[in-house]
């Protein structure tokens, strides 16, 4: 196993590169379903199956961009020329995604197809290289776990300033057109994105030497389906993405209408993910002293507690509490992230040595291909569930709607987290087990 460590700088570099990609997942699972809604006019079920339709496409194009990714090297390495030629494309896609022409309501919708499917699109070239960059960086678990922490701390930090300033830069910029408001804020934040995309290039270096697979694409597929703790950290994904996005895209609803306070609509929701912030530098300190993956499973069963403590205990209007209490449900939620991203590099070396298959490019594709399921799973249950309580955009809400909206925030989401912790019961890999099987290149008995 390689020790080469990392510098602050190239670590930096790294979590820019998530600060970018998440230009894109802000919009995706903060944005989105309020600007289609309250500001587009989609309809939730149109919207809700737009959703579901763009991770269809997904199921073809991440697994073929992570071949893609093993097939095409170039004198930068195998993954970080991605960064380069896509990040203006990438940029470019998130301004369409909010630019938002008058037209009837089918040429609308047949817009937000076009647009949210070359975003999707572009999302893929940049995310499947990036998360599986970590693997030509080092090869040592612990500078992994690191460089994780700051490219999760650095994701949050964007979400947070994406997600608080974007509401009032529209608002500002746009005055009574919102629709031009987000338009020229969303401008802004993608020139950043292109930005920090350029930076990560120039910033880090690949170390190791990526092994490109000479095996087909089929005996590489049949080995990952062989990999069970890939297979459990597939199912996480699913899980977590689901819990997360549900409660995200829904946590404007939730301010606006059930807490009453419109005005602080993004201030609510980037507070959460300010709380995400302090998280993963709590997970790289506790995992320095606790079982990473006992942390991994009873974070998230503790996220079921905490949603029914704020469904039953904070009433409409109450807004002090509501924030005290999502903020605590935000920490809890993702003090797992580090510790999931760290994982998937080594379930990949765990299913060579068990099968003697490494399907690294495919892995990661598969990996994010799961998290843009239960992207695309949450949006159209989202959608269903806004219908299903009679949700009617920019209006005052029937007690029926409020309680739903409430559900949608804590105890639905509180749910799918729960399920992952019991999933992650199955999972084996921890730092021990780890270490002695690379130096072993055999699979101990125990952890």
């Amino acid at each position: 196993m390689s020790n080469l460590k990392l510098s602050v700088v190239e670590k930096v570099g790294f979590g820019a590169g998530d600060m970018a990609v998440n230009v894109m997942v802000a919009a995706l699972f903060f944005f989105m379903s309020f600007f289609y809604t309250d500001i587009y006019g989609l309809d939730p079920v149109d919207m809700g199956i737009l959703f579901l339709v763009a991770r269809f496409v997904d199921a073809f194009t991440d697994p073929l961009m992570g071949v893609l990714t093993d097939k095409v090297k170039t004198r930068w390495g195998q993954f970080r020329h991605w960064f380069l030629f896509l990040s203006i494309p990438y940029g470019l896609s998130v301004m369409l995604l909010f630019t938002t022409p008058d037209f009837d309501y089918n040429m609308k919708l047949a817009w937000a197809y076009g647009t949210y499917l070359f975003a999707t699109l572009m999302f893929t070239g940049v995310a499947i290289p990036y998360i599986s960059y970590i693997g030509v960086l080092t090869a040592d678990p612990k500078e992994r776990l690191s460089a994780n922490g700051y490219r999760m701390f650095f994701a949050k930090i964007a979400n947070v300033i994406i997600v608080f300033s974007v509401p009032l830069l529209a608002v500002m910029w746009g005055g009574d057109d919102l629709a031009k408001g987000y338009q020229l804020a969303m401008i802004l934040v993608s020139i950043c994105g292109i930005g920090l995309l350029l930076f990560c290039f120039f910033t880090t270096k690949e170390r190791i030497a990526h092994k490109v697979e000479q095996q087909s694409l089929l005996l590489q597929f049949k080995g990952l389906l062989k990999n069970d703790q890939w297979l459990l950290l597939c199912a996480a994904c699913v899980l977590g993405t689901l819990g997360y996005a549900i409660r995200g895209s829904v946590a404007m609803y939730y301010a606006k209408y059930y807490l009453g306070a419109e005005n602080l609509a993004g201030t609510f929701t980037s507070a959460g993910i300010a709380a995400s912030i302090v998280s993963m530098v709590a997970s790289t300190w506790i995992t320095k002293r606790y079982c990473k993956i006992k942390l991994f499973r009873w974070s998230q069963i503790a996220v079921l507690f905490i949603s029914l403590a704020l469904y039953f205990a904070v009433q409409p209007g109450d807004i002090v509490l509501a924030f005290v209490l999502y903020i605590l449900l935000c920490f809890v939620v993702d003090l797992h992230a580090p510790v999931f991203w760290s994982a998937i590099a080594e379930a990949v070396d765990y299913g060579e040595i068990k099968d003697g298959v490494r399907a690294s490019g495919l892995s990661f594709g598969g990996i994010s291909f799961c998290q843009k399921a239960g992207g695309g799973l949450a949006g159209l249950t989202g959608g269903l569930l806004l219908a299903f309580f009679e949700y009617q955009p920019n209006v005052a809400q029937s007690d029926f709607t409020l309680t739903g909206l409430a559900l949608m925030l804590t105890i639905i989401p509180g749910v799918f987290h729960a399920l992952l912790g019991l999933v992650l019961f199955k999972y084996k890999i921890t730092d021990n087990y780890y270490t002695t099987m690379v130096k072993t290149q055999s699979l101990p008995d125990k952890s």
